[in-house]
């Protein structure tokens, strides 16, 4: 949405001329105001429609390396730049993360121990697993034929290791991220509050932040958690958190997005993002160092690179490193505002809508002509 805005609002002097876009997805309309859109929207087309709006187009931008547009966009000689937001073209599940230990993949696809695949994804079926599988190769080979690859950090890239690859950071509007008051929030008795932000699955760490909060407990310290997101590891995590007794001190909020995921955020002090998988970027850390809030994150894959030093980072799985990260912040409240000042120093230095949009401009503007 962000690009698709970017690229039809900018007179683009890269190209020297306007960018006419059409966004082509499979998302339903649902309650969205296509007519409200500052661009022509397509959803669901069949074949023949799809094969026509790519032959019309000078440019096929996608948003993950997707099969069938790559294969036409090939098939009828037209510049094609793909965005790799995940794996999928080194992994079946598009994860690099190894299901049967849950640990991070060390790259078994690519180092041609297929039986690893294969078994990775067994708990989802064996003929799942087997189709996931062979549709690797054909998504690799695409990606390595199309005329540009545009990963969205640099250790993505190294990842991923296509040819014709151009690193482009998500961009966000900064007119919508204003800068929050970074002055520390003291909630009841003087508490700081710490925020959990996205989807409640394994891969994602979120248990770790209430084991750390249970030893932080137990020692003395007053603090309260607020974790916002839903998914399959929620009831294990309130089992934690019951067990441990911070019950009195943590929320659950579940899903929650616009107005009501900014409410929900006004009093919390810092967003914890423990990953234990190789986070390709890590938008909601973006988010939140566009709003110079302070954020704690594993220091893993894309994650650690998009907050480098305008953070706090702490070894992937280490909850002893998250609690003394947790600490400081209590010990020394003055964190929240002189980090924070530094993430959105950092977020506005790198990534901004116009910065995404221009990157993307520069990329299309040495495609050349049809091949």
């Amino acid at each position: 949405m962000l690009l698709a805005c970017g690229l039809t609002q900018n007179r683009s002097r890269t190209l020297g001329a306007d960018v006419d876009v059409t966004l082509v997805t499979r998302t339903p309309k649902d309650k969205m105001n296509d007519a409200g859109l500052p661009f022509r929207i397509v959803r669901r087309p069949g074949l023949l429609e799809l094969l026509r709006l790519i032959q019309g187009a000078d440019v096929i931008q996608l948003a993950g390396p997707v099969i069938l547009p790559m294969l036409l966009g090939l098939l009828l000689r037209k510049p094609v730049v793909v965005e790799h937001h995940g794996y999928q073209a080194v992994c079946p599940n598009g994860l690099l993360f190894y299901e049967p230990l849950r640990t991070v993949c060390p790259g078994h696809f690519m180092a041609g121990r297929h039986n690893k695949c294969l078994e990775c994804n067994a708990a989802d079926g064996k003929l799942l697993s087997l189709k996931m599988w062979l549709l690797t190769f054909a998504r690799r080979w695409l990606c390595l034929h199309v005329r540009a690859n545009t990963p969205i950090t640099f250790h993505l890239q190294r990842r991923i290791a296509l040819p014709r690859s151009a690193v482009i950071y998500y961009g966000i509007e900064v007119s919508k991220t204003q800068q929050r008051d970074t002055a520390h929030q003291d909630g009841p008795n003087g508490s700081v509050c710490f925020g959990y932000v996205g989807r409640l699955v394994r891969e994602k760490g979120a248990s770790l932040l209430a084991d750390a909060a249970a030893r932080l407990r137990a020692r003395g310290y007053q603090f309260r958690l607020k974790f916002i997101g839903d998914g399959p590891e929620r009831a294990g995590i309130e089992a934690r958190v019951r067990s441990a007794g911070l019950s009195d001190r943590t929320v659950f909020t579940g899903f929650l997005g616009g107005e009501e995921l900014e409410q929900a955020l006004q009093e919390v002090a810092a967003v914890v993002m423990p990953s234990v998988w190789e986070e390709t970027a890590g938008l909601a850390a973006i988010e939140q160092m566009m709003k110079g809030r302070l954020v704690i994150v594993s220091d893993i894959g894309g994650l650690g690179e998009v907050v480098d030093d305008a953070g706090m980072k702490f070894a992937v799985g280490d909850v002893v490193a998250l609690e003394e990260c947790l600490q400081q912040v209590i010990e020394r409240p003055a964190l929240t505002c002189e980090i924070g000042v530094r993430a959105r120093a950092r977020a506005l230095k790198l990534f901004r809508q116009d910065e995404m949009v221009n990157n993307h401009l520069r990329v299309y503007g040495g495609l050349g002509g049809e091949s």
